[in-house]
């Protein structure tokens, strides 16, 4: 997908996604055919003209000033990682080259050492399309203990998260409030989306997303985007139990995160992961150890 067809598609959705009275616009009880803000009213909110702000939500201008774009950003509503979504979007195209698929991602040795140094704590290395480049012990059993704890090392198998989330029970049935980690997933996606908009392997990704879950594709033509950073998430372990967990992100530079899983000091959770830990510990429970410091090449 282009970026003027994911700028317009960005521009219209939100925009109906705005009352007219909740922003003070006078609408003379008039029967609207269509919800949300008009354009007029937006671009007057906007303090641009309307022809212009057509344009802009029809795909035919990517010259938008950084000032432009925050002034609609503002009558728009958005979050600061909204704005800065709002910005990749109406970026210029990069040239030559576009749409040619990268080269499989790989763990650098740096991070490699971090994830071996988490030992104690479930700790997943993500892709920018979210495969799983890498896992300790415990993070594959936390989040995935019915894989196979190799297919990280293997490009062609490795776990893709957003797959596991929409399209895996195992992995639905993970989350006690599944929708809450779905919408995170796809808000990711999203702003990985506006950063990269000619990265072909993420756009078939989305592709079979939207093909094979309706609610992916309904939630992604919401055109919500969230940073993945801190979240609460109430788990349900087919092992161990019941356990709340934070699961905090943490970046290693472009396109590639840890994403670690922490539990509350004293808590019942934090006995349940204990508990997952030891069952690691007995022979033969999940097979041979993960070395994610065997497979990591330098950066």
């Amino acid at each position: 997908m282009s970026g003027k067809v994911q700028l317009g598609d960005f521009l219209q959705t939100r925009r109906s996604q705005l009352r007219p009275e909740d922003l003070g616009v006078p609408t003379y009880g008039e029967r609207r055919r269509v919800p949300g803000l008009r354009r007029e009213e937006l671009a007057l909110l906007a303090g641009v003209s309307v022809s212009y702000y057509t344009r802009l939500e029809q795909g035919q201008s990517l010259n938008a000033s950084p000032q432009v774009l925050d002034a609609i950003a503002r009558a728009l509503r958005l979050e600061e990682a909204e704005r800065l979504h709002l910005h990749n979007l109406a970026r210029p195209a990069d040239g030559p080259g576009r749409g040619r698929r990268p080269a499989p991602e790989r763990v650098t040795a740096a991070t490699g050492q971090l994830l071996e140094a988490l030992a104690d704590v479930p700790a997943i290395v993500i892709g920018r399309r979210s495969d799983v480049l890498a896992w300790n012990r415990l993070g594959h059993a936390l989040f995935a203990g019915h894989l196979d704890p190799g297919a990280p090392d293997r490009p062609a198998e490795r776990p893709n998260m957003a797959r596991l989330v929409f399209l895996d029970a195992h992995t639905r049935d993970l989350y006690a409030h599944w929708p809450s980690k779905a919408r995170a997933v796809v808000g990711n996606l999203r702003l990985v989306a506006g950063r990269h908009p000619d990265d072909a392997a993420l756009h078939e990704l989305v592709g079979e997303l939207s093909a094979k879950s309706t609610d992916f594709a309904s939630m992604w033509a919401d055109h919500r985007v969230k940073p993945c950073a801190v979240d609460t998430y109430e788990m349900r372990h087919p092992l161990v139990g019941p356990l709340t967990v934070s699961q905090q992100t943490l970046s290693q530079g472009p396109g590639q995160n840890i994403v670690v899983a922490t539990t509350e000091a004293g808590s019942p959770s934090r006995t349940t992961l204990a508990l997952l830990g030891q069952t690691l510990a007995r022979p033969g429970t999940q097979g041979d150890p993960v070395r994610p410091g065997a497979r990591a090449e330098a950066g």
